[in-house]
């Protein structure tokens, strides 16, 4: 480590450890959405569906760091910003016939999470941004998925404490939320001590929406010109189209079908992070000795093994209860398929679009990476819910495993000819 490496690893560590406790009691949100406060299917839909949608605003906001010499400053009022609402929680009721009566809680509470992964957009390419200019190229992986494992540890530890918390107040978000809300504007002011120097920005008589369209046909010209990389994210579209689709409806299946106490959620939630934080450091090194394409072979084959052992548990309901948690054999195969994924898809999905670009280049190719995310965003949550409504659990199942067959091919494919 050089001293500037080692300075930025400890501030990672400590943004990592406070957003994996953040993470790790949002895990639930959609588990309480649905058994707290009584939501619809289509609420819920459009509940996951706000922190992919706003990922369209990448290359509006990648304009705005581009063009911002005090990265700190916009980093912190973000935080503030973004985080604050979830405050509002405090005020929310604590019985069900209130929720089912006065629906406008279930679209503030829409409304709350909206204004949390409103900070999304600028956060993570902003993260990109300055490890690249800070860890040297042998040791981004390492010390990434290191940070990333130890915010793992974090996300257990709290979804743990926040499932035994709920199970005995379904309503205890009301005051952890809050709390939550002053710790990652903690964590959000530490991340923006990492070592940074804003290079020069050169006079353009553009304004800021000409700016936007320059971005907007340079990043159509990467798409256009660097075919590895197109490949890699229609790759990802396919996949992130499984993964969206499906994830509301597994949270429906959970809950309604299954009728899963917060404890048991809690703990299938936990079996997956615990694997990935022993799988992590392992998924780190390997990394920067593999094409993307290839690792992503490990990332989306674990997703696909994850839904049809999710599917085989319509037809295999064998289970047992222990210590009030109902534990399923096909859950727990499911659960050990997302631990591989949830391992290897952080480092996959931050700073896989990097690989393909030189250190100057890597906004933009995060900011189309994020885009492109809150383009499958914007409608794949929903057209889950709608082929839950009109095909069954099945029929969702089937759609999404085939699309990530077709990624998986394709992947093949492109790194046989690229």
């Amino acid at each position: 480590m050089t001293p500037v490496e080692k300075k930025s690893f400890s501030l990672h560590l400590i943004y990592a450890i406070i957003e994996g406790c953040l993470k790790g009691c949002f895990i639930m949100n959609e588990f309480i959405f649905l058994r707290s406060m009584k939501g619809g299917t289509y609420q819920l839909g459009i509940l996951f569906q706000l922190s992919m949608v706003l990922l369209l605003l990448s290359i509006v906001f990648n304009e705005i760091l581009k063009r911002s010499t005090n990265k700190k400053r916009i980093l912190i009022w973000v935080g503030i910003i973004c985080h604050l609402p979830l405050m509002l929680t405090y005020f929310f009721p604590t019985l069900a016939n209130s929720y089912t009566t006065n629906l406008h809680y279930q679209f503030i509470y829409m409304g709350i999470f909206f204004m949390y992964y409103m900070s999304t957009p600028l956060v993570l390419p902003t993260i990109n941004l300055l490890l690249k200019n800070t860890y040297s190229h042998a040791n981004f992986g390492k010390f990434y998925s290191i940070a990333s494992s130890v915010g793992r540890i974090s996300m257990l530890i709290s979804t743990f404490a926040f499932g035994m918390i709920l199970e005995s107040d379904n309503y205890a978000f009301r005051y952890v939320y809050p709390v939550l809300a002053i710790i990652g504007i903690i964590s959000i002011i530490c991340l923006s001590f990492i070592p940074y120097q804003s290079e020069t920005i050169a006079v353009t008589r553009k304004g800021f929406w000409g700016s936007i369209k320059d971005s907007m046909t340079r990043m159509v010209g990467i798409i256009k010109t660097n075919k590895p990389y197109k490949d890699f994210e229609i790759g990802f579209m396919l996949y992130g189209f499984a993964f969206l689709s499906t994830s509301a409806v597994i949270t429906i299946f959970l809950e309604s079908y299954l009728n899963l106490n917060y404890m048991s959620v809690a703990f299938y939630k936990n079996v997956f992070n615990v694997l990935a934080v022993v799988l992590m450091p392992f998924f780190g090194k390997i990394l920067h000795k593999l094409d993307p394409r290839q690792f992503a072979l490990i990332t989306f084959g674990s997703l696909g093994l994850y839904i049809f052992f999710i599917a085989l548990t319509e037809f295999f309901p064998s289970h047992y209860t222990y210590m009030g948690i109902e534990i399923y054999y096909t859950l727990i195969l499911a659960m050990i398929s997302f631990g591989v994924f949830s391992a290897s898809m952080p480092l996959l999905w931050n700073i896989g679009s990097a690989y393909f670009c030189k250190s100057k280049d890597a906004g933009d190719y995060q900011s189309i990476h994020l885009t492109l995310t809150g383009v499958r965003g914007a409608f794949a949550p929903l057209f889950g819910i709608f082929f839950y409504e009109t095909m069954g659990y099945m029929g969702t199942w089937s759609i999404a495993i085939l699309a990530v067959i077709a990624a998986l091919i394709l992947m093949v494919y492109s790194y046989k000819r690229y």
